[in-house]
């Protein structure tokens, strides 16, 4: 790019042909005041704000549309510039709100920023105040015209930065002011609520509801909740964008490059990500989890020619468990060189993926296509192999040993009787049905809790023979922990759930399970934040049953002889987090340490776990993968007629009286039609944090150039 030479107050500037004299200016740390110019928009010289003096050139030009030139000179500071620029922004504040430059709340305000650089503190041309009231009408944003300087930026950011083109100038008599076309609501002008026009805004006439920058989060997590939701730091725009695209290939890359197990993860994740989708404020949160799936499906082998294996280490690591933490330890600790062996203590690799998933939710050759996808060769899962001790391990020469253990032991209800023939718990219930056993539940069936164990259990009961299946939970549904679409497969089913009921006594009566219940009614939250449950007084009834299933929780069990510091609950303690456990070389992570979770947060774990191991194995932790292509999302939307009624599109599901007497899989993957359609419901929010910053004045006295220092 051709260079050329000018003389900014005095200053030699060397800038880029083409660019602005305001461009010049500041890219040399010589700041011009400004608010209508944005670095990503068309300068339009509204504000009048960058006025200045050039040599041989009439009147004031404003920098921001004045090419430089070679050899031209330029003052910045004048007493005429001065003057015009002080009266052009108490033009600019007559209007305005009498508080907003003294509003100490309002740190990050351009307008304020910029008039106190000026020297402009107080309205001396104020005239009446609009006092339009602020709209809260919409979805995710707030206009309040009263603080709108008529500046435009938002205006050109909608139709430059995206293409949508629904903001624009208002006409009504005297007054002018930004709106929509007949003052339709955001939604009803085919608004994208992709937040450009809150970006560039210098005054917060236009800002996102509830104050979401204000809450301590960074921008990244406020903006975009559903990656920074994630557990696994998976980039969900991004790949979304990619199948959006019809790269599916691009999108499968994305996933695996924070998790080895994608495809199961599209099948049986629990999807905090979609809890928290900004889409859901507009109409429906996007179905992220069956995006997720379709890419796995879709995305074939293509990100293997950039998955890389470091050289052999002579590091020796053994995993005991191969459960989802366990087996992304092995993985990302295979790749960095080191030789890894994980020891499964039951037949079957896979942990709680095996034994506690049932094959209607996760199938066993997707999980063993997925195990053998990971392993390639780099480690050995040794089955049937039982560690009592990190001891052994250490005498077999490793170097470091990682607990994902898990929580395979349920716990007891806590009620007289539990311990009755009949009655029996939830996980080892759906353990035996994994390993092919031989399990019996008779007609009718009673299955207590209210989590997705106890949902698991309820619909394996139903394929397994049962003819009536009762779950009995003590709160209500809104109370319930078990996902709101496995809760609603169950009720599919024909499971009957009776709430605000809780087991009393248990007994075994010539074969026949019996079970005394109690109504309960909600106090006060307790501690989990939900309402505590009460029994009625009077309330008892008994109900016959073949057999009862505990679904009330699971624990792990840590033998002594891993000489581990446990913590209350049983889980093994680990030090800040970073998966070491109290014996040196040691560490663990995934249920064992933090209960019994989603399998994405095993992950997460293994990842931390996996990372603590090979900084102490002398390595730098490095784990993290670049299997994607640095493409970057189209910014350019365009208008879409009814994009804020898209509907949420639904995975195809096994008709409800196909399911009893086997364990088919029940949700099917989206078609490439369908895919297309939800991922353009997205609506990209990582793209505002692509918008330039722009540049604030330094503040008074200040040597250390623009910002607020």
């Amino acid at each position: 790019m051709e260079k050329i030479t000018l003389n900014i107050d005095g200053r030699e500037v060397v800038t880029e042909k083409g660019k602005t004299v305001l461009e010049a200016a500041l890219g040399a740390g010589i700041y011009i005041p400004n608010l209508c110019h944005h670095p990503d928009l068309k300068p339009v010289g509204a504000c009048r704000l960058c006025i200045v003096e050039i040599d041989g050139m009439r009147g004031l030009p404003t920098a921001c549309t004045t090419a430089a030139a070679e050899g031209m000179v330029v003052r910045t500071l004048t007493p005429k510039v001065d003057k015009i620029r002080r009266f052009a922004m108490e033009l600019t504040l007559a209007a305005h709100p009498s508080d907003c430059l003294v509003c100490p709340s309002n740190l990050n305000c351009q307008l304020q920023a910029v008039a106190q650089y000026i020297g402009v503190n107080e309205q001396r041309l104020r005239t009446h105040p609009r006092e339009i009231p602020l709209n809260s009408g919409n979805p995710l944003f707030e206009n309040d015209l009263d603080k709108c300087i008529l500046c435009g930026r938002c205006v050109r950011a909608c139709h430059e930065l995206r293409g949508v083109g629904v903001l624009s100038f208002i006409n009504r008599g005297k007054d002018t002011y930004i709106g929509t076309a007949f003052d339709r609501s955001l939604a009803d002008a085919n608004c994208r609520f992709c937040g450009a026009c809150i970006e560039v805004c210098p005054t917060g006439a236009l800002r996102d509801k509830d104050g979401i920058l204000e809450t301590g989060k960074s921008r990244d997590a406020a903006l975009v909740p559903c990656r920074n939701t994630c557990p696994a730091g998976i980039d969900i725009p991004r790949y979304i964008h990619f199948v959006h695209k019809k790269k599916y290939a691009e999108a499968l890359a994305v996933i695996r490059e924070k998790v080895p197990f994608p495809r199961v993860l599209g099948y049986v994740c629990d999807h905090p990500c979609e809890g928290v989708c900004r889409r859901g404020e507009v109409n429906e949160a996007i179905s992220i989890k069956n995006l997720k799936r379709f890419a796995t499906e879709k995305g074939g082998g293509a990100w293997k020619d950039k998955a890389k294996v470091a050289r052999p280490s002579g590091k020796k690591v053994a995993v005991v468990g191969s459960g989802p933490a366990g087996l992304t330890v092995a993985y990302y600790l295979s790749n960095l060189g080191h030789a890894v062996t994980v020891f499964e203590a039951l037949s079957k690799t896979g942990g709680m993926l095996r034994v506690g998933i049932p094959q209607y939710r996760l199938s066993d050759e997707v999980l063993d296509a997925e195990i053998d996808e990971i392993m390639q060769g780099r480690f050995e899962i040794k089955i049937n192999t039982r560690i009592d001790s990190p001891d052994s391990l250490f005498e077999q020469g490793y170097d470091a040993v990682f607990l994902g253990i898990g929580a395979h032991k349920g716990t007891g209800m806590r009620v007289e009787g539990e311990d009755s023939p009949g009655v029996v718990d939830a996980i080892s219930f759906l353990r035996d049905i994994s390993l092919g056993k031989k399990v019996k539940t008779g007609n009718r069936v009673a299955v207590i809790g209210g989590g997705n164990v106890a949902i698991d259990a309820a619909r394996s009961a139903i394929r397994m023979g049962a003819k009536e299946v009762d779950i009995i939970y003590r709160r209500t549904r809104n109370e319930m922990p078990a996902s709101e679409e496995e809760v609603d497969g169950a009720l599919e089913e024909n499971v009957n759930i009776i709430f605000l009921t809780a087991p009393n006594k248990i007994w075994n009566e010539n074969g026949t399970v019996k079970l005394q219940c109690l109504r309960m009614e909600l106090g006060e939250p307790d501690a989990s934040g939900r309402r505590r449950p009460e029994p009625i007084e009077g309330s008892e009834f008994t109900a016959d049953y073949d057999t009862v299933i505990a679904a009330i929780g699971q624990i792990t069990v840590v033998p002594d002889s891993f000489r581990v510091e446990t913590v209350k609950g049983s889980l093994i303690k680990t030090e800040n987090g970073d998966s070491a456990t109290s014996r040196k070389g040691v560490f663990a992570g995934g249920d064992a340490v933090h209960g019994p979770a989603s399998v994405v947060k095993a992950i997460a774990a293994g990842r931390r776990g996996a990372i603590a191991i090979d900084k102490y194995l002398g390595g730098r932790g490095n784990i993290d993968e670049k299997l994607a292509p640095d493409e970057e999302p189209e910014d350019w939307f365009g208008c879409q007629q009814g994009f804020a009624c898209q509907q949420r599109q639904e995975a195809p599901c096994l008709p409800p009286q196909q399911r009893t007497g086997n364990f088919d899989m029940v949700e099917y993957t989206y078609d490439e039609e369908t895919a297309a359609k939800e991922a353009e419901r997205c609506l990209y929010c990582d793209l505002r944090l692509k918008i330039s910053p722009v540049q604030f004045p330094p503040k008074k006295g200040s040597t250390k150039g623009f910002g607020q220092d």
